[in-house]
């Protein structure tokens, strides 16, 4: 697991642009206000990126890949078709799948337990309707939390409705791989969900 993923604190914002068919975002230290990751979509087909500008957008598949600025594959995130539910694999930046999402059936402000690469239970990611607010839970403690609310040292900087605060508590230790998972959850909460 890269070490960039050992941090408790990740401010995601996302690039804003008319006419745009790729998600991609910037991953920043919110303490620093440096960019610590760069989150790419690179491998877009023509009809897929057609289709990202019809309502059609939801279904499309995608292929998100996060690396720090020196080029180095900290993760991917990777869906297929999405007809009804999705489910989305996570691997590792070797390629070594690493765990999967799968959307709840019926969840109000969505719902997606979050597994392993044996599909093992690890926790559920939980949201609001109301709102963009998601908190990983198992056994009801909060694993980490995923926020548009942030009123911390770069509040003046990152004021947009794009941004994204990625909070993990400080009990999941450095280099669990669950890190690699809930950040890669970020990104798919924001294309399957809240596109």
């Amino acid at each position: 697991m890269n070490p960039v993923l050992n941090k408790n604190l990740f401010l995601v914002k996302e690039h804003v642009g008319m006419f745009k068919a790729a998600n991609n975002y910037d991953i920043y230290d919110p303490e620093t206000q440096d960019v610590i990751m760069h989150c790419r979509e690179e491998r877009l087909g023509f009809f897929t990126k057609m289709l990202r500008f019809t309502d059609y957008k939801r279904m499309t598949p995608f292929h998100v890949e996060i690396k720090t600025p020196s080029g180095e594959k900290v993760l991917s995130v990777k869906r297929g078709v999405s007809f009804f539910l999705s489910s989305v694999e996570v691997f590792d930046g070797n390629e070594k799948l690493i765990g999967k999402f799968k959307q709840k059936f019926f969840s109000i402000g969505g719902k997606f337990n979050v597994l392993d690469a044996n599909e093992t239970h690890l926790c559920t990611l939980k949201g609001k309707w109301t709102s963009w607010d998601f908190k990983f839970v198992k056994d009801d403690i909060e694993m980490a939390h995923v926020s548009k609310k942030w009123a911390g040292f770069g509040k003046e900087l990152f004021t947009t409705a794009d941004n994204y605060m990625l909070k993990i508590d400080d009990q999941i230790p450095a280099d669990n791989g669950i890190r690699i998972l809930i950040m890669a959850a970020v990104m798919c909460i924001d294309m399957v969900l809240k596109e």
